[in-house]
């Protein structure tokens, strides 16, 4: 190699990273360094030394003999310039290029970047000095052996129709990755002419379904595609790749926009089905006409599962339902994938990201403005959460309904959020069919390659309104004439194949005609089967009950006993914090003594499960301890750190035991779990709050999943809450768990609700869940208190022998004598039955309701019968009279008790907080309430 001035400058540079780490320099210059040139000698005695040290180091190399050398060469100052204006340059396409991308198909200019421009750079980067600059010292990857034959290159990979933001992440190894990857145009390839034919037909597809619903079912809602109808391609070659990636199923969620389209020709559900959906608008018989009738919601909400069959083998692809709220399906597709992608049958739920495939199509304006998009990135990269990548599609219409992109957020992309998570953004034009394909193949190989999510923004238009009845043109009417001119990205797509030869006008119009008489003769099928009889179901809305009533959940004594040491039991040399293990030791005495707490009897409920073979996983703010230092599942080592779990080394455990603390987020980790739970039916899934009240931050989750998913869309599950629940003096917001939401949420058997006053029904209520045949989400008011009241403590009989009792009657009392009947749920009974008036007031009996929905009628009312003397009953709560269980239940109450006897209210009066801010205001009222309710 020639050491000229410009290489003897730059050299100075490339010596020091040399010295430090003689890989970290090109090839080139490694062999220069090495081969003793001596105008470097001369110029550089550093470099001299250098070398003589490699010459006497045994490295196989003769010293470097150095002859007198002539005066050194003239450093040329403005070539050196030139190479560092050269770096800015290339650094600035590959941070900055997007800026002068051509993403909007609507034409609109690119704001550009003085940075981008060679010739206002210092020194200027005339055609000439750029002629004069090695490209191999630009570590370019384009192709060209001088800047000036490379730079059109990098204009056209970072300023086309795609445009790459990946200079913020971190690791040096992806951002190498990917800039090798951009710049080499090893993903962008040209598409032979079989696949630009087909690619045509698909986009054919595309326009002519919506063209054909809107024309056969005018004003109706369909949310159309059109303006990124490109994105029905980009899955297609998704499910492809992630099925060479060894994925069996991809789970896709989304919105509305496009919907229709995705379950016709994504998940492949028959455009008969589709078009019945519409005609059920319209008539009657097109609902009763299928066994299974009309839905539980709009057409555009509706989940569907299809197997697609692709060079590699079958792919399951599942839309998951979703409801209106945008984003709210973002974490429950990642529960999904999660639950798919562990193998169960494994101790610790083995993990493999491969099997599945999470895609999430978002909005513009709602990624950047629903925190539920923040929370599930905030998922991606946690042990607990992971999904080993997920492809997030936005599909960018440039507008939120009628709320320009300026209104919507402070961010110049909609895809800015996603910097935050260190995660690279690929921006494509959707009039640019083979750019989009490209832009899913990086996508792809980069999350093969580092499990990553990835997000690419799919720049488009909305060709009508937010739907087919609103009119674009009242807001947006300079936009919405530019698209009305606008040709169709397959009328574009048409063209260019009939240019280059491959497709000829002639043949693309066949085939739009073609697939519309395709679904002319599905519509005309589909009306004729309207005119069969059919006998139409009765559906009195209710469904089904649970089995509960034949779930055994006693446990033998021989096997708890086993189950109990084998929790005790730590690997040699491991040691536990020694408070910490004295409290679990006290377990073994607990067995024979009585005083199993909260925390053992719940671990004991676990372990039997897992012995038999039921999958269990147990998340939530600091799951693994408890908030209130109760369950301590997960040990620590005090002098290495080291971590483990005794509950994933049970001897005979048949499944997996998954244990991980949550984020500090309710709405991404509830939707999470809700997810995982609908596709891991065989398992118990639960999420504990750290306090119960903080799951309202999880709403949108609770209204429109948990508690409506069963009646909208079939679906269920065993999801369990752990809502810590009771009024001890910690103020408003650590004191209910908002019982009352969950009551006023309670119909047709959609979830059931608990509120445990014991260890062991605790205990039994774990294992009913896990064992009932009819899944259902659960709900439990956990206590604080309790966990350690030894009144509230469980015998090992009461697990062997005993079962969940929805009513709890009062333990010894003389019936006959009882004419005041105090019936409560949850905590309070201790503050009541344990007043120091209480002793006094031998005519009154304190039933606890431990089951509030489905309300045990027919045990309340046996309880209430045991009491033949009666002449008043009572419900009594810690909650304010317009919270808890009163309004809820009050019917119940009446419907269970004798008529001639009233039935009165105590507790707090109607508020507008659940309670009390200072202490001593609580106990004042808390000694109210049971004075009140035990009538003294």
């Amino acid at each position: 190699m020639e050491v000229d001035g410009l290489n003897a400058g730059y050299a100075a540079v490339l010596l020091e990273e040399y010295l430090e780490n003689p890989e970290a320099v090109p090839a080139e210059w490694r062999a220069l360094f090495e081969s003793a040139p001596e105008e470097l000698l001369d110029t550089y005695p550093g470099l001299k030394r250098l070398l003589e040290r490699l010459g006497g180091n045994g490295n196989g190399h003769a010293p470097v003999a150095v002859a007198p050398a002539p005066a050194p060469a003239a450093v040329d100052d403005e070539l050196i310039g030139g190479v560092a204006a050269s770096m800015a340059l290339v650094k600035a396409y590959r941070m900055h290029g997007h800026l002068a991308a051509h993403l909007d198909p609507l034409g609109s200019d690119p704001p550009g970047d003085p940075a981008l421009e060679p010739e206002r750079l210092v020194p200027k980067l005339t055609p000439r000095l750029q002629a004069r600059i090695p490209a191999r010292v630009l570590r370019l990857y384009v192709p060209g052996d001088t800047l000036a034959e490379a730079l059109p290159h990098l204009q056209e990979t970072y300023t086309g129709t795609i445009a790459y933001e990946i200079e913020h992440i971190s690791d040096h190894e992806e951002r190498v990755w990917l800039r090798q990857a951009i710049e080499s145009g090893r993903y962008r390839q040209p598409l032979s002419a079989e696949e630009k034919t087909r690619l045509l037909a698909r986009l054919t597809e595309v326009e002519g379904m919506e063209h054909y619903l809107r024309r056969a079912f005018l004003g109706q809602k369909q949310f159309s595609v059109e303006g990124l109808d490109v994105m029905i391609p980009m899955l297609d070659e998704s499910i492809q790749l992630g099925g060479e990636g060894g994925a069996h199923e991809v789970v896709i969620g989304m919105a509305h926009r496009g919907r229709l389209n995705v379950l016709a020709h994504v998940v492949g559900r028959p455009y008969e089905e589709i078009l019945r959906e519409f005609e059920g608008e319209r008539t009657i018989e097109a609902v009763v006409s299928s066994d299974e009738g009309g839905t539980g919601d709009v057409k555009y909400h509706l989940g569907a599962r299809g197997v697609r069959t692709t060079p590699v083998g079958d792919i399951t692809v599942t839309l998951a339902s979703n409801p209106s709220h945008l984003e709210a399906v973002d974490p429950v597709v990642e529960g999904r994938a999660r639950a798919e992608q562990t193998d169960r049958s494994t101790r610790e739920g083995r993990h493999d990201p491969a099997v599945a495939l999470p895609v999430l199509i978002h909005g513009d304006a709602s990624f950047a403005g629903q925190g539920e998009v923040a929370e599930t990135l905030n998922l991606q990269a946690l042990d607990g959460y992971s999904t080993g990548g997920t492809l997030h599609l936005i599909a960018n219409n440039q507008i939120g309904f009628t709320t320009d992109p300026t209104e919507g957020r402070s961010t110049r992309y909609s895809s800015d959020l996603a910097k935050g998570f260190d995660i690279p953004i690929i921006h494509v034009n959707a009039d640019d069919p083979e750019a989009a394909i490209a832009s899913i193949r990086l996508a792809l190989a980069y999350r093969r390659k580092f499990g990553h999510d990835v997000v690419v923004d799919l720049v488009g238009y909305r060709r009508h309104g937010h739907n087919e009845q609103d009119e674009a043109a009242y807001t947006q009417p300079l936009m919405a004439a530019l698209i009305a001119q606008h040709p169709t990205v397959r009328e574009q797509f048409a063209q260019r194949l009939a240019e280059e030869g491959v497709v000829s006008a002639e043949q693309s119009q066949e085939l739009y005609d073609r697939f519309q008489r395709q679904l002319k003769e599905a519509h005309e099928h589909l009306k004729q089967s309207f005119g069969a009889t059919v006998s139409q179901p009765v559906r009195d809305g209710r469904i089904p009950a649970s089995t509960e009533e034949e779930v055994v959940t006693a446990v033998a004594a021989d096997r708890l006993r086993a189950l109990n040491e084998q929790l005790l039991r730590v690997p040699e040399g491991f040691k536990p914090h020694p408070k910490l293990w004295k409290q679990l030791e006290r377990r073994r005495d607990a067995l024979d003594q009585g005083g199993i707490d909260w925390g053992q009897a719940e671990a004991l409920a676990m372990a039997s499960l897992l012995v038999e073979g039921i999958p269990i996983r147990l998340t939530g703010q600091d799951t693994e301890r408890g908030t209130f230092s109760h369950r301590h599942v997960v040990l620590h080592d005090v002098e290495t750190g080291e971590r483990f779990t005794p509950m994933q080394h049970l001897d005979d455990a048949g499944a997996s035991f998954e244990i991980h603390n949550s984020p500090l987020s309710e709405y991404g980790p509830v939707g999470f779990e809700y997810g995982y739970s609908v596709a891991a039916g065989e398992a118990l899934v639960l999420w504990e709050a750290q306090f119960g009240d903080f799951v309202n931050g999880a709403q949108i989750i609770l209204d429109q999943f948990v508690v409506a998913g069963l009646s909208k869309w079939g679906e269920t599950s065993r999801l369990t809450l752990l809502l810590p629940h009771g009024y001890e003096g910690n103020g408003p917001e650590h004191s209910s768990a908002r019982l009352e939401r969950f009551l006023q949420l309670a119909a047709q058997e959609n979830i059931r609700i608990a509120n445990p006053s014991t260890a062991a029904q605790h205990f039994h209520l774990m294992r009913r869940q896990a064992l009932d045949a009819t899944a259902r989400p659960l709900v439990v008011m956990t206590p604080k208190g309790l966990l350690r009241l030894k009144q509230a403590a469980s015998t090992l009989t009461e697990l062997d022998s005993g079962k969940f009792h929805p009513v709890l009657p009062e333990p010894v009392v003389d019936a006959e004598r009882v004419t005041r009947l105090v019936l409560v749920s949850g905590k309070v009974y201790y503050d009541i039955a344990g007043h120091e008036e209480g002793a006094a007031a031998e005519h009154v009996a304190v039933v606890r309701i431990e089951q509030l929905y489905p309300f045990p009628v027919e045990a309340a009312r046996e309880a209430i019968a045991a009491y033949p003397n009666l002449k008043q009953i009572v419900w009594a709560q810690e909650e304010p009279q317009n919270m808890g269980a009163w309004r809820a239940i009050r019917h119940r109450l009446e419907e269970a008790k004798p008529d001639d006897v009233p039935l009165l209210y105590v507790g707090r009066p109607w508020r507008a907080s659940p309670s009390e801010g200072y202490p001593t205001a609580h106990l004042r009222e808390q000694d109210r309430i049971a004075r009140s309710a035990l009538g003294v």
